[in-house]
């Protein structure tokens, strides 16, 4: 009798193993399957605007918009304008945010953590509160229709978050390296150049490529500052275009859907290449020593 019940209990723990193999196997496919449904729930707009794009005039529709101004507004301009903005903006915000993310987590000073908390708070700050500062101070320095116009204020908004991000991931650096360095008497600076900025290199690759990509689609302060066609950016031609192909004809169409094509080649080449250096970053600064 106990013989019988000690080869239950084996054969029970042997089926252990291969059950927890099976939920396994059932929980991978399920988030296989999820991720696949959400896939394609987001690549059903792409898909349709690439079908659209082609439905009347075929390819000649992208190489139109390519070589041909629209409502006075080129498209290959728009993106270099579109370009030059998103770079200044990354400029700035990284520059500012590795400097004070070193401030605030090694250096230790008066009110520190109070004016940390300050900037945290400017994270709940919205566009449109700033849309009429904005607009005043660009007039007074004479700014209209310049990409400086644009990436300061963008660059405003965007560096809480990035103050945020470079501090957490000091904050996570070996303390030992920071006392080895006092201890060798190296100045602040140096241990800002060689110690600091080399650890923190991915969240600020990461930190450069979410400034493009929020500059890319920024609308509101374009719009804004930016008055000449010359100057339009990729956000703003999606409406220029959209009122040239007002007519709603099938060749408009077409040509309506090539260009938000065209549009959104550069957020998805962005995403596509620098998809390693996003999932790095967002994970900057999760453990401690």
């Amino acid at each position: 009798m106990k013989t019988m019940k000690r080869r239950g209990r084996d054969m029970a723990g042997d089926t252990a193993p291969l059950a927890m193999l099976r939920s396994r196997s059932r929980d991978r496919f399920l988030m296989q399957a999820f991720l696949v449904a959400m896939g394609a729930w987001w690549l059903f707009p792409l898909y349709t605007a690439l079908r659209g794009s082609i439905q009347a005039g075929g390819l000649s529709n992208y190489t139109d918009l390519l070589t041909k101004p629209v409502a006075g507004v080129w498209l290959p301009r728009t993106f270099v304008n579109s370009l030059v903005i998103a770079a200044l903006h990354a400029g700035i915000v990284i520059s500012v945010s590795a400097a004070a993310g070193f401030a605030f987590s090694r250096l230790r000073f008066t009110g520190r953590e109070a004016l940390y908390n300050m900037v945290l708070i400017c994270l709940a700050v919205p566009a449109t509160a700033i849309i009429v500062p904005v607009y005043y101070i660009t007039g007074t320095l004479g700014l209209f229709d310049s990409p400086l116009a644009v990436a300061f204020p963008e660059a405003a908004l965007t560096l809480p978050f990035g103050v945020l991000l470079l501090r957490n991931f000091a904050d996570g650096l070996p303390e030992s390296w920071f006392e080895a360095a006092e201890i060798d008497r190296a100045g602040t600076f140096r241990v800002f150049w060689h110690i600091y900025l080399p650890q923190v290199r991915t969240p600020m690759i990461n930190l450069g490529i979410l400034c493009v990509m929020w500059s890319m689609q920024d609308f509101v302060f374009p719009s804004l500052v930016i008055r000449q066609p010359s100057g339009t950016t990729a956000s703003q031609a999606v409406e220029t275009i959209q009122g040239a192909f007002a007519g709603s004809t099938p060749l408009q169409t077409s040509e309506y859907y090539a260009a938000l094509v065209l549009l959104a080649v550069p957020a998805v080449v962005l995403v596509t290449v620098g998809l390693r250096w996003i999932s790095r970053g967002l994970t900057a600064g999760g453990t401690k020593e």
